[in-house]
């Protein structure tokens, strides 16, 4: 198995305050009260990404990844929500901030493209009224100027006919036309950072490749921050400059993204890696999923979350995989974080997952 590491991401150079952080989570915990008890969906996440970055977020569903986007844009209910830590967008505190504050903030500063755009989009408004409503609520203009400027959005994502198509509704756009919509309201402020959450779900490869086309292109025109939430690592090898690997609410592995798709030091990243197929490979080779299934987040476990089901929780002695949970350190280097007690897992890594996952690349090795 081989996946490209290429990272198109545009750094920022000229620009001395570009080189700050534009997004910064530090700390954040988000817990949801239930009639079960506390759900513990998010615990202690940091990290921070630039102007000009794209930092992807990987995990299986109920990782926390989703949870924590929307955390940075105040979407979750303050009553039924605790949330804890600092979330700075632009230097602006969000957690604690007033509606007026995150108002201001949604759509402007930072804006979202939702997993499925068919129920993000209403369907009882034409899609150029809600991309010109999403531009009037940050500028002051007329009707006028406001549907000429989401004209100019669908032709920039390359709807075709946009001054046509900009007064259908939202059931006359294809899968991908909703999605490219999306895009389109999103970008409409000119914001300096976008989430996309699983912004290629339920699309073909092509519409797919054309989308995260479509991304880079603008945040190389606009010089946007992303945070690309997937499944998809062939998407993060793509796209992203930087990996974040989320597993049971917390962050278990981050690195440059070359650094932890060739070099990966936690069992779970190895896990993700070995479920991806290889068009490559004969048609009778076996995917190797990971066994088990994602711990609750309403009890998690004292130690590591990821030890039920890593199969090399016995190279570690003891119980202490069972019963301390690993911190978030440094592996092979200062920038590549791992939260593992395994005491080599390069060597580990190349003795036992890479001739499994990729015989050929163990020989040569």
């Amino acid at each position: 198995m081989s996946i490209p590491t290429t990272s198109t991401g545009v750094s920022s150079s000229n620009d001395g305050d570009q080189q700050e952080p534009f997004l910064v989570v530090d700390g954040l915990t988000v817990r949801f009260p239930t009639h079960d008890g506390l759900v513990q969906a998010v615990t202690d996440l940091s990290y921070s990404v630039r102007r000009g970055e794209t930092l992807g977020i990987v995990g299986e569903s109920g990782s926390g990844k989703s949870v924590s986007s929307m955390a940075v844009l105040g979407l979750h209910n303050p009553r039924q929500t605790r949330l804890n830590g600092s979330i700075t967008v632009g230097g602006v505190e969000v957690v604690g901030a007033s509606q007026h504050t995150l108002r201001s903030i949604r759509g402007n500063d930072v804006a979202m493209i939702f997993q499925d755009p068919l129920t993000a989009l209403h369907p009882f408004y034409s899609i150029g009224s809600q991309i010109a409503e999403a531009y009037r609520v940050h500028h002051d203009v007329s009707k006028k100027q406001a549907r000429e400027r989401a004209i100019e959005m669908l032709a920039r994502v390359g709807i075709p006919q946009p001054s046509r198509r900009v007064d259908d509704y939202p059931h006359q756009f294809s899968g991908g036309m909703r999605q490219r919509a999306m895009i389109a309201m999103a970008l409409v402020n000119d914001p300096k950072l976008l989430i996309a959450d699983e912004p290629t779900t339920a699309l073909d490869v092509t519409v797919q490749a054309q989308i995260l086309d479509l991304l880079q292109d603008l945040q190389r025109e606009y010089n946007s921050a992303i945070v690309m939430i997937t499944h998809d690592l062939g998407v993060i090898a793509e796209i992203a400059d930087e990996v974040l690997v989320m597993y049971g609410g917390r962050a278990v592995e981050k690195g440059s993204t070359s650094e932890v798709l060739t070099h990966p030091e936690m069992p779970y990243t190895w896990g993700l890696l070995s479920s991806v197929p290889d068009v490559t490979a004969d048609t009778t080779t076996r995917l190797l999923p990971i066994p088990g299934t994602p711990p609750s987040l309403l009890s998690p476990p004292p130690g590591c979350a990821f030890e039920p089901r890593c199969i090399h929780a016995t190279a570690v002695p003891g119980d202490l995989c069972a019963t301390t949970l690993p911190l978030l350190a440094p592996g092979r280097s200062a920038h590549h974080l791992k939260r593992c007690h395994l005491p080599d897992p390069d060597a580990i890594y190349e003795q036992f997952v890479i001739p499994e996952v990729a015989p050929e690349a163990g020989e040569t090795r």
